[in-house]
């Protein structure tokens, strides 16, 4: 069986580890990929637009298509996968607008009776600037489209709110015509994937994602600096409820609309006094919460993949996930997220040992070694059977990994120490 990958960060590199401890052991290929994954499948270049990749994946008689980022969902490539007749995995384009429109998914989720902050839909400066002179600090303001992770600013006082709006209306920054302003909530952190066939929801394991740039939470937004897997206090019954309460409703919301969601549903949660709400809805696997929650699934992803493309074949399936812990580090480049530096040489790759996933985001290969090509450039996983052992573990090999400008956080995990014994 031939799988291509459509994406080339750590999410795909993960998908892959994950696809090729299959029984099946499908025939891995990835497009862009990049330094890492070009040493675990064979890498195509199929362009960046929806055409090239519907040529290429035709061309190599690819029997299935993973696709990873949720750009090209949003711009309909399962669609135009099917029709060409090569089996997609992911939600169809209107699917997909779950994630592709904020104000979109807070309409579903209003229909849906689905808890979520309260919030309000912006359409131009001045009503931005009108209703920020009433609103409660912190808030939240957010640009409506895709941003990577980083189209949202929490803003402390009415100041910093009119600098976003200016951002986000004058500026355009991200393309955003329309911008939410929302309530702040307060609590923990929890992003909950969800494999989904139209009709079914299957929770994966629960895990939990540092957005900041900096220890704390602190700075701007990032599309993740690190995450863990399994989270304390969330076992099976408490992710059904979750479930129940969060993914489940969107679903049969949009199987009835005739929109029907095959794919993965990530739910990106606080966890307030008040209950689980909703932060924002993803429409394909997390970025770095799969590099935690994959290398502990003992399930076949091949064999899921396959049933959640079939409407109801997600019926009477379980997941099996292996009791270890799994914590991730991401190192990123210099000027992240603002700025982006590349081109920076990468020492101490083959010291770190083995038993460390190490998944590649943002590397190259050039004549003088792999070096950084921007933004996140690697992630670095350690198994444990505690999170302090994982912890330390992931750590240790994370300090062996040197480029000029490197950034990591040095707190991922700590909540989890803390709250789980060492000896359990």
């Amino acid at each position: 069986m031939r799988v291509l990958v459509v994406g080339g960060g750590g999410r795909e590199h993960a998908i892959l580890r994950a696809l090729a401890r299959s029984p099946q052991a499908p025939e891995l290929l990835c497009t862009p990929g990049n330094a890492g994954i070009a040493a675990e499948a064979r890498l195509i270049d199929a362009g960046p637009d929806v055409a090239g990749i519907v040529a290429a994946a035709t061309a190599e008689s690819c029997d299935l298509v993973v696709v990873g980022p949720e750009a090209p969902l949003v711009e309909g490539l399962v669609d135009a996968l099917e029709a060409a007749g090569v089996a997609a995995f992911g939600p169809s384009c209107v699917a997909a607008r779950l994630e592709g429109s904020k104000v979109h998914a807070k309409e579903l989720m209003a229909e849906a009776g689905v808890p979520t902050a309260e919030h309000a839909v912006l359409r131009s400066r001045a009503e931005a600037l009108d209703r920020l002179a009433s609103a409660s600090y912190p808030t939240v303001l957010k640009a409506d489209g895709l941003a990577a992770g980083k189209g949202v600013i929490i803003a402390a006082d009415e100041s910093e709110a009119r600098a976003a709006v200016e951002a986000f209306f004058v500026e355009q920054r991200f393309g955003a015509t329309e911008v939410v302003l929302e309530e702040y909530l307060e609590g923990e952190e929890l992003s909950l994937l969800a494999l989904c066939d139209g009709e079914n929801v299957l929770p994966l394991a629960p895990a939990q994602d540092y957005k900041r740039i900096f220890d704390g939470d602190r700075g701007p937004n990032t599309g993740g600096m690190g995450s863990y897997s399994p989270v304390p206090d969330f076992d099976a019954e408490r992710v059904e409820e979750i479930a129940d309460a969060v993914h489940r409703p969107i679903v049969e919301l949009m199987r009835r609309r005739g929109t029907p969601f095959h794919g993965v549903l990530y739910a990106g949660l606080m966890i307030t006094a008040d209950g689980s709400k909703v932060l924002e809805f993803n429409t394909r696997f997390g970025d770095p919460e799969t590099q935690a929650v994959l290398p502990r699934l003992e399930s076949d992803l091949l064999e899921l993949f396959a049933a959640a493309r079939e409407p109801g074949g997600l019926a009477g399936v379980d997941v099996s996930f292996s009791a270890d812990w799994a914590v991730t580090v991401v190192l990123a480049s210099a000027g992240y997220p603002e700025s982006s530096s590349k081109g920076d040489l990468i020492s101490g790759l083959g010291a770190v040992p083995d038993g460390i996933e190490l998944t590649h985001a943002g590397t190259a290969r050039t004549d003088d070694g792999i070096v950084t090509a921007g933004g996140r450039v690697l992630n670095v996983t350690a198994l444990g059977a505690t999170p302090a052992a994982a912890r330390e573990r992931a750590y240790a090999a994370a300090d062996l990994i040197e480029f000029e400008g490197k950034q990591m956080r040095t707190d991922i995990a700590e909540r989890a120490v803390e709250s789980v014994p060492a000896s359990s």
